[in-house]
């Protein structure tokens, strides 16, 4: 796998705002947001890729030029939803453990970077393991240390703080937190340094990527920052999608607006973190489920993506694509819909 000196990343895969603030026997976090502080208080600086996102309230853009894909026919003749995306996937996931392809576009098999589409797999990887759901990790500075000089999306953990892996899954998966999936690759993998732990984690993470039959898929990174070769296909990561859909404990994070929860902090008191959500699908699609975004300054913007309508589970993805990736997979789901 090569080196794995973390902190020396450049490459962005999107950050959020958090703050924190003492105040008494508390101290309140949030993140994906603005902080809940009674004090002043420094914060990270923020790549306006995963801002966008993150607005959970946010207004879908309005895309300028639209292009059309193949797939089969509709009622009116229409073949395909009439979307910008080209790397773009729809499948019905009927009972979930079944899969039908519903329309692909044009380069939806070339692999091209995923950005933090990738803590989907990270999910998977620890979710191999639901005994120790519930066991608590503590805060490494070295993982914040690894943020900032990544400039990633964080769910700024506080150093000494004891978090389980439950509540390290909704630091990943609502507010992106590169912090928490290091955090996760670090408990999860085997190895007597940091660097040997989050080496076999991502073997364990390619190995899943092969079981699945995602052979346009190669993971080199534990949260979707780069090193050359993490990269994977419209039409894999909507399987994957599909595939941790099937994980309640995933289904049901995913699927979450907001997300507080406390944990024991290094000095005995009690931490106060607050998550938001990056998809905007969640606050204005009827039917959204999840599943995860992504963004970089290499693959664009992305997102994975399902919605429940009468009985019927669709899951969708659009990877190196714009800003209009909400408005694309809204219109890819509105077309599965009517078919």
């Amino acid at each position: 796998m090569g080196s794995h000196a973390r902190p020396s990343r450049l490459h962005r895969a999107g950050a959020r705002i958090a703050t924190v603030a003492l105040v008494g026997a508390v101290l309140p976090i949030t993140a994906g947001g603005l902080a809940e502080a009674a004090t002043p208080s420094a914060t990270h600086s923020v790549d306006e890729n995963e801002r966008t996102s993150g607005q959970a309230a946010g207004t879908v853009g309005q895309g300028q030029e639209q292009g059309r894909g193949q797939g089969v026919p509709d009622a009116t003749g229409q073949d395909a939803p009439v979307i910008k995306a080209d790397h773009a996937f729809l499948l019905d996931a009927r009972d979930g453990s079944q899969e039908r392809e519903m329309w692909a576009g044009a380069k939806a098999d070339e692999s091209v970077a995923m950005a933090s589409t990738t803590k989907i797999m990270t999910a998977l990887i620890v979710l191999k393991y639901p005994e120790r759901l519930d066991q608590q990790f503590t805060v490494k500075q070295e993982y914040r240390d690894y943020v900032a000089k990544a400039g990633s999306s964080t769910a700024d953990l506080q150093t000494g703080d004891k978090l389980t892996a439950r509540q390290l899954l909704h630091a990943m998966l609502l507010p992106s937190g590169a912090d928490a999936a290091m955090a996760l690759a670090d408990n999860f993998g085997s190895g007597d340094t940091t660097d040997a732990r989050i080496a076999d984690f991502e073997s364990q993470m390619n190995a899943e990527a092969q079981q699945l039959g995602l052979t346009g898929t190669h993971f080199d990174s534990f949260d979707g920052i780069s090193h050359g070769d993490n990269r994977s296909t419209a039409r894999d990561l909507a399987k994957l999608g599909q595939r941790a859909m099937l994980k309640p404990v995933f289904a049901d994070i995913v699927k979450k607006k907001q997300f507080k929860t406390e944990a024991p902090a290094a000095n005995g008191r009690t931490r106060y973190y607050t998550w938001n959500n990056t998809n905007v699908l969640l606050s204005t699609y009827d039917g959204a489920l999840g599943i995860k975004t992504g963004s970089g300054a290499e693959a664009g913007y992305a997102v994975v993506f399902a919605a429940e309508r009468d009985n019927r589970t669709l899951v969708g993805a659009i990877v190196g694509a714009d800003k209009d990736r909400f408005e694309d997979a809204a219109k890819m789901l509105d077309w599965g819909f009517a078919h």
